[in-house]
């Protein structure tokens, strides 16, 4: 999507705030808010920069309630919003499938056949269906906040302690688009305590992830005491 500006916020919230209300006109705030997970207070915030806009016009319903349309601007701008999303979406997921196979064929070629990712998300899905095209793998996700769920077919576990009980793997695969470096560097610092050198972690190159920084062992979420044991 397009940089936010100060005139027109996130651009994700708006086309998200004007779908509900080309599907709905009657839809509350407070359903609203719900419906884009933000702040009622925020929700109302976005459509009163819309309506300055001229994007929405407001009426009045029996019981003295509003229902919210679009303008024929609005319109407009909800159809260049959803091209822009469906383009840089389109982009995202054409580069990531490269990136993976390419990177998957580099794991597969250094003798890897196992190998963990870190971080669950749409990159992660994507590495996990093209580990399903190669020699590769994938025996289980890292990712504290979704533990328990699945990515694909994939189990997400929590820590790097979790994951070895998955049995042996050759390496970490990075697919964290979240804070991307930070893991980065996080598994850098825990990995050797799990048998896993810096070697043993890649990312696709898409990520942009730089070797020069300098970890800072900190206390980390996907670390948790160390079951020593080798990764290889």
């Amino acid at each position: 999507m397009p940089k936010p500006s100060q005139e027109t916020g996130d651009p994700e919230i708006v086309l998200g705030l004007l779908t509900s209300i080309e599907r709905n006109s009657a839809i509350t705030q407070r359903k609203l808010a719900g419906d884009l997970g933000i702040a009622l207070g925020l929700a109302n915030s976005y459509l009163r920069r819309c309506v300055r806009k001229g994007l929405i016009k407001i009426g009045q319903v029996p019981l003295n309630r509003y229902a919210y349309y679009l303008t024929p601007q609005g319109f407009a701008e909800k159809s260049r919003l959803t091209a822009e999303y469906l383009t840089v979406s389109f982009n995202f997921f054409r580069r990531a499938r490269s990136d993976c196979a390419e990177l998957l064929q580099e794991c597969a070629a250094r003798g890897w056949t196992r190998v963990a990712l870190c971080g669950a998300g749409d990159l992660a899905e994507v590495a996990v269906l093209s580990a399903g095209e190669s020699e590769i793998e994938v025996v289980c996700v890292i990712d504290p906040a979704r533990a328990g769920g699945r990515c694909v077919s994939v189990p997400i576990v929590a820590d790097l302690a979790t994951a070895q009980q998955h049995g042996a793997f050759d390496g970490v695969i990075l697919t964290d688009t979240q804070a991307p470096q930070r893991r980065f560097d996080e598994l850098i610092a825990s990995g050797p305590a799990y048998g896993l050198s810096a070697a043993c972690v890649v990312a696709p190159n898409l990520l942009g992830i730089s070797r020069l920084t300098v970890p800072v062992p900190v206390a980390d979420p996907i670390a948790e005491p160390a079951v020593a044991r080798s990764a290889r």
